[in-house]
């Protein structure tokens, strides 16, 4: 079989005059044949400003053996250009298949651009091949469409293999770029340093962006104020400042700038960016005093009372750490006598008084004060500084005690008017002529007075160590100090007295009541009570009565002061003891108690006095309902017979002829000695008591010596009779009472002389008719006797 030439025509396009990569180096293996638009007048040929269309005839290199060759096409990748005007269509590539000049091809296209969406933008003559395009491309919208390519004979039974054809949409400057932002923001110190980057603005170009089409420059074309105070980088778009200290917040606090972002290398389509630059506040400018002297006074003796306030100014910022004020005293402030602090509106400085002051020690002082930021500044700058002139005003201070607390120690039997303590003040006044006097206060017993002139403390009434109101033994009253001004200080000491114990209260037995068995009893457990301190009571010694111990014995035991028991079995029911109790230092007292001897044995105490009482007290009851239900059936029944027999009670009522005879008194008074009688003897006697109790260690109960004016001797009596019931110091009631002598008796004589118990048999009593209706049922009882 003899060799072959095909011939494949295929339409190559050249960029900018050079061939496509891909089919220059198969022309250099010499597998292609170049044949240019003047080889031959079968090419055609088309040329665009920047595209050649190349024919291009495939000879295969001569082979002397006989190759089968199949049948194939090849197609290279077609590029066309975005917003060509037309008209359209267009013609774009003419393909052949291999077998078309043996055969008669039908061809077709298929894929997006073709039978899909955007459908009909690419077609194809269906016998020539001829490839068309029906309207302009955007490369923005699509870069490349890929088609397939299908080619088949019309009458025989051939299909060649589908074909790939990639259409490239080459770009054209038809975008401008656009700010990425609008307006970019940034800021900047006032004293920031040169070339330090600010902010950088970006600009986006849709072009492609490996063409100059998208390359994109920067130009600072105004700024606002004009004093070349920025810089830009037209390469990447930074803004730096160009120079250090030409920024002023305090008169320009904003700068806006345009920036030109344009491509094609800085010119092509260009676009404006704003920008805009806050300044930010360095401390640049130093706080100033709005004067540099000031003058104040302040009263001595007060702490944080408000000397002074200065006032600053300052150009930076408001409210910020670059204007907010600092103050500090550098001179005059040693002793550290003042604070300065910074007031609520952050500008002015406030001195105070950080303890009292002494006008007596400091009439005036004198103090330099600085003024700085709570922030640095930014470069140096000078310090303000200001004179503060302060005053002392003098007041009437109060008078100090030597001793704010003063603590003696006294014995509780310390005799009346004897002296204590000496205690007195001083007045820190030295510039003023002032006498101090002195007085107690808070003295709750009313145990003792001091001398107004001296502030000697005496004895003024009876101490007592184991009063009720004693506490840890100490008494404590406030001494006042005093001076003669105008308006009088005051000043108050504690004077604390101890008081030591003496032995001035017996002791006393704390049972008054105990029960016992009367079977194998168990010895019943006596404790002592002594208010006296610890030296001046136990150990306890306690005797009975010569007259109780035949039947009861008194042991010694540690855990009581002593144990009682009986010597033998006794009769049930209440005894009485009379016990002799001693203290440590053999002060004693007779004390009573009261044994009830129960039906029981051994220490199992059961009494059953407590339930025979309530049994009684419950019988009591129903004796008293039914005596009272008595009484109203003797009632009810005198009503009966009275209105059964109609008898009528008359009403007493004196008549002028009953004078003579009837009197009535409204007066319970009684002989002629009960008119005269001593109020003193229903009063508590203090020399009056009992031996068998303890004295009280304070007696409290207030007893009334004289009735008020007018009033009822009845109540005076009772109101006496209710405090002695509430008052714990008297003697109880089982204890021997002694009363005062009461009186001898009436000068009325003896109810005898009324000769009473002679017989009435001698006493004519016809008379009482003629007394009246009151009398006349009394003469008739008498007037029937006699006639009996």
């Amino acid at each position: 079989m003899k060799g072959y030439t095909c011939v494949l025509s295929l339409v190559i396009f050249t960029i900018h005059g050079k061939l496509i990569p891909e089919y220059l180096e198969a022309i250099q293996q010499g597998q292609f044949m170049l044949a240019t638009r003047n080889s031959s007048s079968l090419w055609q040929n088309s040329t665009t400003p920047e595209t050649h269309n190349v024919w291009m005839r495939v000879i295969p290199r001569p082979y002397n053996g006989m190759i089968r060759r199949k049948r194939d096409w090849l197609i290279p990748p077609v590029s066309i250009s975005e917003n060509d005007r037309g008209p359209f269509p267009k013609q774009v590539v003419k393909m052949k298949s291999t077998a078309a000049d043996s055969m008669k091809m039908i061809y077709k296209i298929t894929g997006a651009g073709a039978d899909q969406p955007p459908e009909g933008l690419f077609k194809v003559d269906k016998y020539s091949g001829m490839f068309w395009v029906t309207k302009n491309l955007d490369r923005e919208e699509t870069e490349e469409y890929v088609l397939t390519t299908h080619a088949s004979a019309e009458d025989q039974d051939y299909t060649e293999t589908p074909v790939q054809l990639t259409i490239k949409v080459l770009d054209q400057n038809d975008h401008k770029p656009f700010c990425s932002q609008n307006p970019f923001m940034g800021e900047v110190l006032e004293r920031a340093k040169q070339n330090v980057p600010l902010i950088q603005v970006t600009a986006e170009d849709l072009d492609d962006p490996k063409t100059l089409n998208a390359i994109v420059r920067y130009k600072l074309v105004r700024q606002d104020p004009n004093v070349g105070a920025f810089r830009i980088d037209p390469t990447n778009g930074v803004i730096s400042l160009a120079s250090m200290g030409i920024l002023d917040r305090e008169n320009h606090t904003v700068y806006t700038l345009d920036v030109e972002a344009a491509d094609m290398d800085g010119h092509g389509l260009s676009s404006t960016c704003m920008v805009t630059i806050i300044i930010t506040d360095s401390n640049d400018h130093a706080p100033k005093f709005s004067k540099i002297t000031y003058a104040s006074t302040v009263q001595e003796n007060k702490a944080e009372e408000i000397v002074a306030r200065l006032v600053v100014t300052d150009r930076d910022e408001p409210l910020t750490a670059n204007s907010v004020a600092k103050f500090t005293i550098i001179k005059g402030n040693e002793e550290g006598f003042f604070n300065i602090s910074t007031g609520p509106s952050r500008m002015v400085g406030i001195i105070t008084t950080s303890k009292a002051l002494d006008f007596e020690q400091a009439k005036d002082f004198s103090l330099l004060v600085v003024v700085t930021n709570e922030a640095p500044f930014a470069v140096p700058l000078p310090t303000s500084t200001a004179t503060v002139t302060i005053t002392v005003q003098d007041v009437n201070e109060p008078p100090v005690f030597e001793s704010a607390e003063k603590r003696i120690i006294v014995y509780e039997d310390l005799v009346v008017g004897s002296t204590i303590q000496k205690y007195t003040a001083k007045d820190p006044d030295t510039a003023r002529e002032q006498k101090i006097r002195y007085k107690l206060l808070h003295d709750f017993a009313n145990w003792l007075e001091i001398t107004e002139d001296t502030g000697l403390i005496r004895v003024r009434s009876s101490l007592d160590r184991e009063a009720l109101f004693i506490r840890d033994d100490q008494y404590t009253v406030l001494v006042v100090a005093y001076d003669n001004d105008d308006e009088p200080a005051t000043g108050t000491g504690t004077l604390v007295i101890k008081l030591l114990d003496v032995n001035d209260n017996a002791p006393v037995l704390e049972q008054r009541r105990v029960p016992i068995c009367s079977k194998e009893p168990k010895p019943i457990c006596l404790t002592v009570t002594d208010p006296d301190g610890p030296e001046n009571g136990p150990p306890f010694i306690i005797d009975l009565h010569k007259e109780y111990q035949r039947n009861w014995t008194i042991m010694s035991n540690s855990s009581c002061a002593a144990w009682l028991r009986p010597r033998g079995r006794l009769a049930l029911g209440e005894h009485s003891l009379l016990l002799r109790v001693y203290d440590s230092k053999m002060l004693f007292q007779d004390s009573s108690i009261i044994v009830e001897v129960c039906d029981c044995k051994g220490d199992d105490v059961t009494c059953s006095s407590g339930v025979y009482a309530a049994n009684i007290s419950t019988l009591s009851v129903y004796v008293l309902a039914a005596i009272l239900g008595f009484l109203v059936l003797l009632l009810l029944l005198f009503l009966y017979l009275r209105r059964k027999h109609g008898i009528k009670l008359e009403q007493f009522s004196q008549k002028q002829e009953d004078r003579d005879n009837i009197f009535c008194y409204n007066e319970e008074g009684g002989g002629e000695q009960d008119q005269d009688y001593d109020m003193m003897l229903l009063c508590w006697s203090p020399e009056i008591s009992s031996t068998d109790i303890a004295p009280p260690a304070l007696h409290t109960a207030f007893y009334r010596q004289h009735p008020e004016e007018n009033e009822d001797i009845g109540h005076f009596i009772n109101e006496n009779l209710c405090t002695a019931d509430d008052d714990h110091y008297v003697a109880p009631y089982d204890s021997m009472l002694v009363f005062a002598h009461e009186g001898e008796g009436s000068e009325a004589g003896s109810l005898s002389s009324l000769q009473s118990s002679i017989s009435d048999g001698d006493q004519d009593f016809q008379h009482l008719q003629n007394w009246g209706p009151q009398f006349r049922r009394l003469a008739d009882m008498y007037a029937v006797g006699e006639d009996e």
